[in-house]
């Protein structure tokens, strides 16, 4: 039987954050001794990063890891390839609805951190499906809730970390898989500006770089060290992000509108 493909894909803004996270799982092999390829997409939406793995036909499994996720364990995480297939599963990740994500919806898994069954997926998938409700609070939340309702999801356990914010995402066994930090929008913003866009949210970069350095100890590796070339591109990746992501983000001013309107509409009537 042909092993299936797999890929790591990682829906990312800040190379630097990227090249951190992916300092964790790059290099990794399938069970065949195949090299596992590591895919960086760019300017995707919140949404549309799924649909671009889903078009990805040389790809059968896909391993979705968010690029302020760190893995601690990244046997344990394959071993979910093994888990996913021998149970039928579409899905792997942490509910939504867990205490130690957001509380928000336990039929939807976070993603920032899933492994998908990408060839089953495909056999009945349908974007025209894909239709956002008012009560959606993200606008990923149709597919996962298609895929809940139309495959089996094994729903990973988690706890908080120690420093109160960061997710432990644990194997079925309980173990550590990885530790998704949360706020990376706030990574390389200088801690003024964060205290007057977000005051609650104070400087976030300490404690996300606290989380790597333990993640990385974890390991038995040293975190990467970035020279002058690296923060230029660092920078120069920067600068082209935003520039394609502030014309994204108006563009989608009048659907937030409109569902924040209908919204305020729905509760007076409720």
């Amino acid at each position: 039987m042909q092993p299936p493909r797999i890929k790591i894909f990682t829906r990312s803004f800040d190379l630097r954050l990227y090249r951190l996270a992916k300092g964790l799982f790059e290099g990794l092999e399938d069970a065949a001794g195949n090299p596992i390829p590591c895919v960086r997409l760019t300017d995707q939406s919140a949404d549309g990063y799924f649909y671009t793995m889903l078009r990805d036909r040389e790809c059968d499994i896909a391993i979705n890891i968010d690029e302020d996720a760190f893995i601690v364990d990244p046997q344990a995480m394959l071993r979910l390839v093994d888990t996913l297939r021998e149970g039928g599963y579409a899905n792997i990740g942490c509910s939504d609805g867990d205490a130690a994500t957001t509380g928000r919806d336990p039929v939807v898994t976070n993603p920032f951190f899933n492994v998908f069954d990408l060839a089953l997926i495909r056999t009945k998938f349908d974007r025209s499906q894909m239709q956002r409700k008012l009560e959606d609070a993200e606008p990923y939340y149709p597919f996962f809730h298609w895929m809940a309702a139309t495959f089996p999801t094994l729903y990973l356990p988690a706890r908080r970390h120690a420093d109160g914010t960061t997710t432990v995402a644990l194997d079925p066994e309980g173990n550590p898989i990885c530790l998704h930090t949360w706020f990376s929008r706030f990574y390389s913003m200088p801690s003024w500006i964060v205290r007057r866009i977000e005051p609650a949210q104070g400087t976030q970069k300490a404690r996300i770089d606290a989380v790597i350095r333990e993640a990385y100890a974890t390991r038995g590796k040293d975190v990467p060290a970035f020279g002058w070339t690296d923060r230029l591109a660092f920078a120069g990746n920067k600068i082209i992000r935003w520039i394609i992501k502030v014309p994204q983000r108006i563009s989608r001013w009048p659907g937030k509108l409109k569902r924040k309107i209908a919204r305020k509409r729905a509760a007076r009537h409720a």
